[in-house]
């Protein structure tokens, strides 16, 4: 592994030093080296891909098989970022070996560094039991999305006191089972707050305001890829919808004009034979 890579322990020191830890979802080759680019710190393969990428209205139709693949063609891209994958709804919520073997296909197959599973003191023994098993686990409190049935939509939580003593257990429960970071997802700003200042590891907010120890967006939200369904919390830094649906237009504009392609557009082009025989030639 390259030095200057990040690892569980770079999120670690970054929340010693107070460095804000920034991760971005996303699902593909291309996408990942963007964010690598950019300069993100973690690429996490959300089950998110359901709703983003497939077209359902949640998370739960996700299988491993899916997170697998994704995370795999990520992963082709070499990036220095951290890749964390999510385990998908009933991949480790039946029994603690089942998700051990699902979340060990994950890394083995798709290639992740660690993976990232929903829920607080309920699923105790199963970080322990991943943890034990060599394989890195993010945790997820508050809102979070593949209970959705469960909380009538997805709903801002901890609002109330006894949601809130419990979200603030759990986040200590998760840290002493084992788990290295924090997503801590549509929860009010001071509880985020107080969660974050209560633990030694960092967490990562969505929806959840600035005081914890990072942020992640979804990169079709970021980029204004998505222009639909777009949380109240998201930041477009580009409209790139626009900016495609400009150029599919312009393209299919060329082609019924007959303006595309042109000589220096199609294959076997004066600069294309060139460039072959230049490279024959250096062979």
């Amino acid at each position: 592994m390259n030095p200057s890579n990040v690892t569980v322990k770079t999120l670690l020191a970054m929340k010693r030093r107070g460095e804000k830890i920034t991760m971005v979802t996303a699902y593909d080759y291309h996408s990942a080296r963007i964010c690598d680019a950019g300069g993100a710190d973690v690429i996490l393969i959300g089950d998110s891909l359901g709703m983003v990428i497939q077209g359902h209205e949640n998370t739960l139709p996700v299988t491993v098989d899916d997170i697998v693949y994704h995370t795999r063609i990520v992963r082709r891209a070499d990036p220095r970022a951290l890749v964390v994958a999510d385990m998908p709804f009933l991949s480790f919520q039946v029994t603690t070996s089942e998700a051990v073997a699902n979340a060990g296909r994950i890394i083995k197959e798709g290639r992740a560094q660690a993976v990232k599973i929903e829920g607080g003191r309920e699923f105790l023994n199963t970080v322990a039991a991943l943890t034990d098993a060599s394989i890195p686990v993010m945790g997820h409190l508050g809102l979070t999305p593949q209970s959705v049935h469960l909380f009538g939509g997805f709903r801002v939580q901890g609002r109330d006191q006894d949601a809130r003593r419990r979200i603030l257990e759990d986040a200590g429960h998760l840290e002493r089972a084992g788990c290295f970071a924090l997503v801590l997802e549509g929860m009010p700003f001071d509880l985020a707050t107080e969660v974050t200042e209560s633990l030694r590891i960092p967490t990562i907010g969505i929806g959840a305001g600035p005081g914890c120890d990072g942020q992640v967006l979804v990169f079709h939200d970021l980029l204004g890829i998505e222009n639909q369904l777009v949380p109240k919390f998201v930041k477009q830094y580009a409209r790139l919808n626009d900016v495609m649906i400009d150029a599919v237009r312009a393209f299919r504009q060329d082609v019924r004009d007959g303006v595309f392609p042109d000589l220096d557009h199609s294959y076997g082009a004066e600069s294309d034979r060139r460039t072959h025989r230049a490279g024959s030639d250096e062979g």
